[in-house]
Protein backbone atom coordinates (compact mmCIF):
# COMPACT_ATOMS: atom_id res chain seq x y z
CA UNK A 1 0.00 0.00 0.00
CA UNK A 2 0.98 3.78 -1.02
CA UNK A 3 0.66 6.09 1.45
CA UNK A 4 0.45 9.99 -0.02
CA UNK A 5 1.13 12.74 1.94
CA UNK A 6 -0.40 16.13 0.64
CA UNK A 7 2.09 18.20 0.45
CA UNK A 8 0.87 21.45 2.49
CA UNK A 9 -0.27 18.92 5.68
CA UNK A 10 3.41 18.72 6.44
CA UNK A 11 4.25 21.93 5.93
CA UNK A 12 6.78 23.45 8.15
CA UNK A 13 6.14 25.93 10.47
CA UNK A 14 7.60 29.20 9.94
CA UNK A 15 9.52 31.44 12.71
CA UNK A 16 7.74 34.33 12.05
CA UNK A 17 4.42 33.44 13.47
CA UNK A 18 6.29 32.07 17.17
CA UNK A 19 8.03 35.39 16.63
CA UNK A 20 5.05 37.78 16.69
CA UNK A 21 2.62 35.37 18.86
CA UNK A 22 5.16 35.86 21.39
CA UNK A 23 5.44 39.18 20.84
CA UNK A 24 1.62 39.72 21.57
CA UNK A 25 1.67 38.25 24.54
CA UNK A 26 4.77 40.00 26.07
CA UNK A 27 3.61 43.60 24.83
CA UNK A 28 -0.52 43.23 24.92
CA UNK A 29 -1.58 44.50 21.78
CA UNK A 30 -0.84 44.32 17.62
CA UNK A 31 0.46 47.55 17.31
CA UNK A 32 3.08 47.48 20.25
CA UNK A 33 4.13 43.58 18.92
CA UNK A 34 4.44 45.58 15.79
CA UNK A 35 6.36 48.21 16.70
CA UNK A 36 8.61 46.16 18.93
CA UNK A 37 9.22 43.63 16.18
CA UNK A 38 9.96 46.62 13.83
CA UNK A 39 6.88 45.47 11.27
CA UNK A 40 3.86 47.69 10.52
CA UNK A 41 0.17 46.39 11.97
CA UNK A 42 -0.80 45.62 8.49
CA UNK A 43 2.40 43.35 7.91
CA UNK A 44 2.03 41.89 11.04
CA UNK A 45 -1.98 41.05 10.22
CA UNK A 46 -0.75 39.64 7.08
CA UNK A 47 1.80 37.46 8.43
CA UNK A 48 -0.66 35.70 10.52
CA UNK A 49 -3.26 35.42 7.53
CA UNK A 50 -0.45 33.96 5.62
CA UNK A 51 -0.15 31.32 7.83
CA UNK A 52 -3.83 30.33 8.88
CA UNK A 53 -4.47 29.89 5.27
CA UNK A 54 -1.39 27.73 5.28
CA UNK A 55 -2.08 25.59 8.16
CA UNK A 56 -6.02 26.20 8.26
CA UNK A 57 -6.40 27.04 11.15
CA UNK A 58 -7.42 29.64 12.76
CA UNK A 59 -4.89 31.25 15.33
CA UNK A 60 -6.98 34.02 17.42
CA UNK A 61 -10.52 36.02 17.12
CA UNK A 62 -11.23 39.89 17.73
CA UNK A 63 -13.57 40.78 21.08
CA UNK A 64 -13.76 44.53 20.58
CA UNK A 65 -10.26 45.61 20.17
CA UNK A 66 -8.60 42.72 22.49
CA UNK A 67 -7.14 39.98 20.32
CA UNK A 68 -8.20 36.08 22.01
CA UNK A 69 -5.99 33.29 20.94
CA UNK A 70 -7.48 30.14 19.90
CA UNK A 71 -6.98 26.48 21.13
CA UNK A 72 -4.49 26.52 18.11
CA UNK A 73 -3.09 30.10 18.76
CA UNK A 74 -2.71 29.01 22.45
CA UNK A 75 -0.76 25.92 21.55
CA UNK A 76 1.65 27.98 19.20
CA UNK A 77 2.44 30.07 21.78
CA UNK A 78 3.54 27.79 24.28
CA UNK A 79 5.52 26.39 21.66
CA UNK A 80 7.10 29.69 20.68
CA UNK A 81 8.21 29.84 24.14
CA UNK A 82 10.34 26.86 23.94
CA UNK A 83 11.37 26.93 20.41
CA UNK A 84 12.54 30.50 20.73
CA UNK A 85 14.92 30.61 23.31
CA UNK A 86 16.71 27.59 21.50
CA UNK A 87 17.09 28.99 18.31
CA UNK A 88 18.18 32.43 19.36
CA UNK A 89 20.77 30.74 21.81
CA UNK A 90 21.52 29.15 18.81
CA UNK A 91 22.46 31.59 16.70
CA UNK A 92 25.08 32.81 19.74
CA UNK A 93 26.14 29.83 19.17
CA UNK A 94 26.61 30.13 15.42
CA UNK A 95 28.21 32.97 16.29
CA UNK A 96 30.32 32.10 19.07
CA UNK A 97 31.73 29.69 16.22
CA UNK A 98 32.26 32.60 13.96
CA UNK A 99 34.44 34.83 16.07
CA UNK A 100 36.24 31.97 17.55
CA UNK A 101 34.91 31.95 21.02
CA UNK A 102 33.51 28.42 20.90
CA UNK A 103 35.32 25.36 20.14
CA UNK A 104 37.64 22.40 20.85
CA UNK A 105 41.01 21.70 20.88
CA UNK A 106 42.58 18.47 21.07
CA UNK A 107 46.00 18.62 22.24
CA UNK A 108 48.88 15.31 21.72
CA UNK A 109 52.00 15.40 23.81
CA UNK A 110 54.70 14.48 22.68
CA UNK A 111 56.69 15.43 25.80
CA UNK A 112 56.03 12.86 28.79
CA UNK A 113 57.65 14.99 31.73
CA UNK A 114 55.38 18.18 30.57
CA UNK A 115 52.04 17.24 31.83
CA UNK A 116 52.08 18.92 35.33
CA UNK A 117 53.51 22.47 33.13
CA UNK A 118 50.55 21.69 30.98
CA UNK A 119 48.35 21.08 33.60
CA UNK A 120 48.57 24.91 34.71
CA UNK A 121 48.15 25.97 31.02
CA UNK A 122 45.04 24.09 31.08
CA UNK A 123 43.34 25.74 34.52
CA UNK A 124 43.89 29.11 33.04
CA UNK A 125 42.59 28.39 30.02
CA UNK A 126 39.55 26.45 30.86
CA UNK A 127 38.50 29.22 33.14
CA UNK A 128 39.19 31.96 30.29
CA UNK A 129 37.32 29.90 27.55
CA UNK A 130 34.66 28.26 28.92
CA UNK A 131 32.54 27.33 25.85
CA UNK A 132 36.21 25.55 24.56
CA UNK A 133 35.96 21.93 24.93
CA UNK A 134 39.58 20.74 25.72
CA UNK A 135 41.43 17.09 25.52
CA UNK A 136 44.48 15.35 25.80
CA UNK A 137 45.77 12.84 23.98
CA UNK A 138 49.27 10.77 24.28
CA UNK A 139 48.19 7.91 22.09
CA UNK A 140 48.74 8.22 18.46
CA UNK A 141 48.21 5.64 15.83
CA UNK A 142 51.30 6.71 13.51
CA UNK A 143 52.94 9.38 15.80
CA UNK A 144 52.08 13.18 16.92
CA UNK A 145 53.27 14.81 13.51
CA UNK A 146 50.82 12.23 11.49
CA UNK A 147 48.24 13.06 14.14
CA UNK A 148 48.74 16.65 13.57
CA UNK A 149 48.47 16.37 9.71
CA UNK A 150 45.52 13.83 9.73
CA UNK A 151 43.69 16.47 11.99
CA UNK A 152 43.45 14.11 14.48
CA UNK A 153 44.92 16.84 16.89
CA UNK A 154 44.66 20.50 16.86
CA UNK A 155 48.31 21.07 19.18
CA UNK A 156 51.38 18.85 19.18
CA UNK A 157 53.51 19.65 22.32
CA UNK A 158 57.09 18.35 21.01
CA UNK A 159 60.58 18.70 22.23
CA UNK A 160 61.27 17.68 18.35
CA UNK A 161 59.90 19.77 16.14
CA UNK A 162 59.80 18.41 12.14
CA UNK A 163 59.94 20.73 9.54
CA UNK A 164 56.98 20.53 7.61
CA UNK A 165 54.79 21.51 4.99
CA UNK A 166 51.97 23.14 6.33
CA UNK A 167 53.04 22.85 10.14
CA UNK A 168 54.35 25.80 12.30
CA UNK A 169 56.23 25.72 15.39
CA UNK A 170 55.77 28.04 18.25
CA UNK A 171 58.64 27.58 21.05
CA UNK A 172 57.16 28.21 24.20
CA UNK A 173 60.01 27.92 26.78
CA UNK A 174 64.04 26.21 26.83
CA UNK A 175 65.64 23.76 29.53
CA UNK A 176 68.83 21.81 29.37
CA UNK A 177 68.91 17.95 29.55
CA UNK A 178 70.61 16.91 32.30
CA UNK A 179 71.98 13.43 34.00
CA UNK A 180 69.80 12.93 37.15
CA UNK A 181 71.92 11.04 39.70
CA UNK A 182 71.38 9.97 43.64
CA UNK A 183 73.17 12.77 45.63
CA UNK A 184 75.42 10.01 47.05
CA UNK A 185 76.19 8.92 43.34
CA UNK A 186 79.95 9.37 42.84
CA UNK A 187 78.49 11.33 39.20
CA UNK A 188 77.00 13.33 41.49
CA UNK A 189 80.46 14.90 42.16
CA UNK A 190 81.49 15.55 38.99
CA UNK A 191 80.70 19.16 36.80
CA UNK A 192 79.89 17.19 33.86
CA UNK A 193 79.78 13.65 32.49
CA UNK A 194 80.87 11.79 29.35
CA UNK A 195 78.98 9.07 27.76
CA UNK A 196 81.78 6.02 29.11
CA UNK A 197 80.68 7.08 32.35
CA UNK A 198 77.15 5.47 31.74
CA UNK A 199 78.75 2.51 30.42
CA UNK A 200 78.02 0.68 33.80
CA UNK A 201 74.84 2.76 34.63
CA UNK A 202 71.37 1.31 34.83
CA UNK A 203 70.02 4.02 32.32
CA UNK A 204 66.14 4.31 33.23
CA UNK A 205 63.71 6.40 30.25
CA UNK A 206 60.18 6.85 29.72
CA UNK A 207 59.23 4.18 26.94
CA UNK A 208 60.11 5.75 23.64
CA UNK A 209 61.71 4.75 21.34
CA UNK A 210 65.52 4.57 21.44
CA UNK A 211 66.21 6.56 17.95
CA UNK A 212 63.57 9.42 19.69
CA UNK A 213 65.82 9.74 22.82
CA UNK A 214 68.34 12.46 22.89
CA UNK A 215 70.25 11.22 25.53
CA UNK A 216 71.18 8.32 23.00
CA UNK A 217 71.03 10.23 19.92
CA UNK A 218 72.52 13.26 20.82
CA UNK A 219 75.58 11.66 23.42
CA UNK A 220 75.85 8.31 24.22
CA UNK A 221 75.84 7.03 20.11
CA UNK A 222 78.09 9.22 18.80
CA UNK A 223 80.84 8.18 21.14
CA UNK A 224 79.43 4.29 20.46
CA UNK A 225 79.00 3.47 24.28
CA UNK A 226 75.85 2.15 25.26
CA UNK A 227 74.97 1.94 29.40
CA UNK A 228 75.10 -1.57 31.15
CA UNK A 229 71.27 -1.65 30.99
CA UNK A 230 68.20 0.54 29.74
CA UNK A 231 64.72 -0.18 31.74
CA UNK A 232 61.70 2.15 31.22
CA UNK A 233 58.74 3.31 33.41
CA UNK A 234 55.83 5.05 33.00
CA UNK A 235 55.32 8.37 35.03
CA UNK A 236 58.10 11.04 36.43
CA UNK A 237 57.31 10.24 39.93
CA UNK A 238 58.64 6.74 39.62
CA UNK A 239 62.21 8.01 37.51
CA UNK A 240 63.15 10.14 40.22
CA UNK A 241 62.78 7.35 43.08
CA UNK A 242 64.68 5.26 41.45
CA UNK A 243 67.57 7.29 40.71
CA UNK A 244 66.92 8.96 44.34
CA UNK A 245 67.84 5.57 45.59
CA UNK A 246 70.85 5.01 43.48
CA UNK A 247 68.85 2.39 41.34
CA UNK A 248 69.47 3.90 38.11
CA UNK A 249 70.52 7.28 36.32
CA UNK A 250 68.16 9.29 34.43
CA UNK A 251 68.29 12.13 31.30
CA UNK A 252 65.91 14.53 32.25
CA UNK A 253 64.85 18.07 31.92
CA UNK A 254 66.89 20.31 34.69
CA UNK A 255 63.34 22.04 35.64
CA UNK A 256 61.74 18.62 36.60
CA UNK A 257 64.57 18.48 39.25
CA UNK A 258 63.30 21.51 41.15
CA UNK A 259 62.30 20.57 44.10
CA UNK A 260 63.63 16.88 43.79
CA UNK A 261 64.84 15.18 47.10
CA UNK A 262 67.74 12.83 46.89
CA UNK A 263 68.26 14.15 43.46
CA UNK A 264 71.52 15.89 41.55
CA UNK A 265 71.50 17.13 37.59
CA UNK A 266 75.04 16.98 36.44
CA UNK A 267 75.57 18.38 32.94
CA UNK A 268 75.86 15.89 29.67
CA UNK A 269 79.10 16.72 28.17
CA UNK A 270 78.96 20.51 26.94
CA UNK A 271 75.33 20.45 27.64
CA UNK A 272 71.94 19.58 25.79
CA UNK A 273 70.06 22.64 24.99
CA UNK A 274 66.29 21.83 24.35
CA UNK A 275 63.02 23.51 24.12
CA UNK A 276 59.49 22.50 23.77
CA UNK A 277 57.10 23.35 21.09
CA UNK A 278 53.64 23.95 20.24
CA UNK A 279 53.13 22.44 16.27
CA UNK A 280 49.94 23.37 14.20
CA UNK A 281 48.70 23.42 11.08
CA UNK A 282 49.62 26.80 9.20
CA UNK A 283 46.69 29.28 7.97
CA UNK A 284 44.23 27.81 10.63
CA UNK A 285 43.38 30.56 13.45
CA UNK A 286 40.77 31.01 15.81
CA UNK A 287 41.01 32.81 18.71
CA UNK A 288 40.99 30.15 21.04
CA UNK A 289 44.16 28.21 19.14
CA UNK A 290 45.59 32.05 19.93
CA UNK A 291 44.64 31.94 23.28
CA UNK A 292 46.24 28.62 24.48
CA UNK A 293 49.46 29.56 22.56
CA UNK A 294 49.84 32.82 24.70
CA UNK A 295 49.08 31.18 28.01
CA UNK A 296 51.48 28.31 27.47
CA UNK A 297 54.42 31.36 26.67
CA UNK A 298 53.39 32.74 29.35
CA UNK A 299 53.14 29.73 32.04
CA UNK A 300 56.63 29.48 33.75
CA UNK A 301 58.24 26.11 34.71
Amino acid sequence: MVVRHDKDSCALIDIQPLAILREIDRAGSLSRAAEQLNLTQSAVSHAIRRFEDRHGVKLWEREGHKLRLTLAGRYLLELAMRVLPQLEHGANVLEDYARGRRGAIRVGMECHPCQDWLMRVVDPFLAEWPDVELDVTTAFQFGGLAALQGHEIDILVTPDPVEQAGIEYTPVFDYELVLAVSETHPLAKKSQVQPENLADEVLVTYPVARERLDIYTGFLVPAHVLPHRHRTVETTDLMLKLVASGRAVSATPDWLLRGAKGVKGVKLGRGIAKSIYLGHRSGETASYLDGFIVLAKSVEL
